[in-house]
């Protein structure tokens, strides 16, 4: 007999409502569950997230992480790369949910390293892979074939937006920034910008900022 799940006894209709919305297999909701829990207990050890009740993690990590799905159709995206991922967000969510995905999941700090290590093997995640050095380093020492790199809540836009510049290999991918409800793009990050996607979680009202160098053409 499988173990109930703690988090539907724990969280009830609002854990339910949460597998039910994103349409998730049983597999998915066991793997979302287990990355939860182990985020709430390595947070109390490192630095992972301020976010540590279930109604916010669901919305806020999860969820927010997920939105990129409402913005793009992610089954024909092959592979993506999370500047800055911290506690996994939003590469991990992604890959439970898109298993077809290969992630490259940019992390410069080593014990936060270990816990997504830690995550991938008790997930048993496949095709996910950490990258141990910062941005820059990712744009000059790296040529992986990424359809879309994503940034959340990590580097500023206009930091992000050397992956344009004329010798990168990732002058060709997609950048989405998840910003907030007001963000406009200032002059450098003009020439890029595609498109913005709108949406609320939880009771926020955020954005999903597209940025290509098909703008410029």
């Amino acid at each position: 007999m499988r173990k109930p799940s703690i988090l539907k006894e724990r969280g009830g209709q609002l854990w339910q409502d949460f597998l039910d919305q994103e349409q998730l297999s049983e597999t998915q909701a066991q793997q979302f569950e287990q990355f939860l829990l182990m985020l709430l207990e390595w947070s109390e050890k490192i630095n992972l997230t301020t976010i540590t009740n279930l109604k916010s993690i669901i919305a806020y990590h999860f969820q927010d992480s997920l939105s990129l799905a409402h913005a793009t159709d992610l089954q024909k995206v092959s592979t993506i790369a999370d500047v800055g991922t911290g506690g996994g967000f939003p590469g991990i969510p992604l890959k439970i949910k898109y298993p077809h995905l290969r992630v490259i999941l940019i992390e410069v700090k080593h014990k936060r390293r270990v816990f997504l290590e830690e995550v991938i093997h008790k997930l048993k995640l496949e095709n996910i892979e950490i990258y141990p050095n910062d941005w820059r380093t990712f744009l000059r020492k790296t040529e992986e074939d990424v359809d879309i790199i994503c940034a959340r809540a990590s580097l500023q836009p206009a930091e992000l937006m050397r992956m344009f510049k004329p010798a990168s290999p990732y002058k060709n991918a997609t950048l989405v920034y998840w910003a907030a409800k007001d963000w406009e793009p200032d002059t450098k990050e003009q020439p890029f910008y595609t498109k913005t996607f709108d949406y609320n979680v939880g009771r926020r009202k955020r954005k999903l900022i597209f940025f290509n160098n098909v703008a410029r053409q």
